[in-house]
Order: C-alpha cells, then sequence, then structure tokens
C-alpha cells in the first residue's frame, strides 16, 4: 500500500426512519464512487437479487431503486466511511486507515432495524474488527447474518444460490412479519 493513496469516502445510507432491515457492504467500488451509486459496477449481482426477492427491477433509475427498498424496510450503507484502498478489492482496504460509519447514531435513529445483514464475508469482518465493539451492549445483540457477496470478485456461486440465502431477509420485511 502507498501512502500516497487517496482517501475513499462512502455514501450516505439509503434508510427510512421505519427501516427494519440493515444491508451493509464494506466500502463502495470504483465503479460505484464514479456513479454515486450503491453497487454500480454492472456484474454486481445486488440489484439482481434485489429484484429477485423484492420484486424491484434492476431496469428502475437508481433513485427509484432506493425508494423502493426503502419502502419494503431495507436499509443499504456500508460499514467504512472512510478508508485508503487503491483497488476495489476489500482485501486491499488498508486496515489502518479504515474509519467505520456511526452505528450506534444510525441505529439510535432506526430503532425498527431488526435485522443486520452483511454483503459477503468481508463487510461482516470490518464490522466486527471495527463497529461491534464500540456499539452500546443492547445494540450488540442485534441479529447478523452473513450472506453470499454480490461482488462480481465472487463468483463461485451461482445467482440462484445467492438469491435463495438473500431469500432469508424477507422475514423482516414482509407485511405479515412488521411486528416481529
Amino acid at each position: 500500500m502507498t501512502r500516497g493513496t487517496t482517501i475513499l469516502e462512502g455514501f450516505a445510507p439509503i434508510a427510512r426512519a421505519d427501516a427494519r432491515v440493515l444491508i451493509l457492504g464494506s466500502m463502495p467500488g470504483a465503479a460505484s464512487l464514479a456513479a454515486g451509486e450503491y453497487y454500480a459496477h454492472p456484474r454486481n449481482a445486488f440489484w439482481s437479487i434485489i429484484e429477485a426477492v423484492w420484486d424491484i427491477p434492476r431496469s428502475l433509475p437508481y433513485a427509484e431503486r432506493a425508494r423502493s427498498v426503502q419502502a419494503r424496510g431495507l436499509a443499504i450503507w456500508d460499514v467504512v466511511a472512510r478508508c485508503r484502498r487503491p483497488t476495489s478489492l476489500d482485501a486491499d482496504i488498508d486496515r489502518a486507515s479504515v474509519v467505520v460509519n456511526d452505528f450506534a447514531g444510525f441505529l439510535g435513529r432506526h430503532p425498527g432495524i431488526r435485522q443486520i445483514a452483511f454483503n459477503g464475508a468481508g463487510a461482516e469482518a470490518l464490522f466486527r474488527r471495527h463497529a461491534w465493539p464500540s456499539l452500546p451492549e443492547a445494540l450488540q445483540q442485534l441479529p447478523r447474518l452473513r450472506l453470499p457477496s454480490t461482488s462480481p470478485a465472487h463468483a463461485s456461486l451461482a445467482l440462484e444460490a445467492k438469491v435463495d440465502a438473500w431469500r432469508a431477509l424477507r422475514r423482516y420485511t414482509d407485511p405479515a412479519c412488521h411486528g416481529q
């Protein structure tokens, strides 16, 4: 890692106050940062999975997709607020440069969150290492679920298998389950 690598800044969360599921990635990749949109890389399976699980067409303009995920009770964010990373790979994040997002504040403003889901092992590891220890004990009790990464770098699992795994989040977003 070179010292001169630029500090990358992540995005604000996509979330309404009534969100029930927080989906966390690690840090937006180069294509997402360039587009100013979560999961903008054309081979990232995120929006295909969202379409398959929640019937939100990936062909919709980004702003409409963002409104639709919020209407389904989903919030999208990343673990890392700022870091140095020369490529889009999680493995290339300079761990010493990591600044995590304010999860205690976010979860305090979104008390309906019932599940934290990680878009891959990298996001889960970053959260466990950098964010979880600083959360108040009550927030550490929130259920957490690692899901298969939607990144094109993790293509060893078929899309259908990823969709099946991601369907586990439906129990928190289906209207009949809102009280849980």
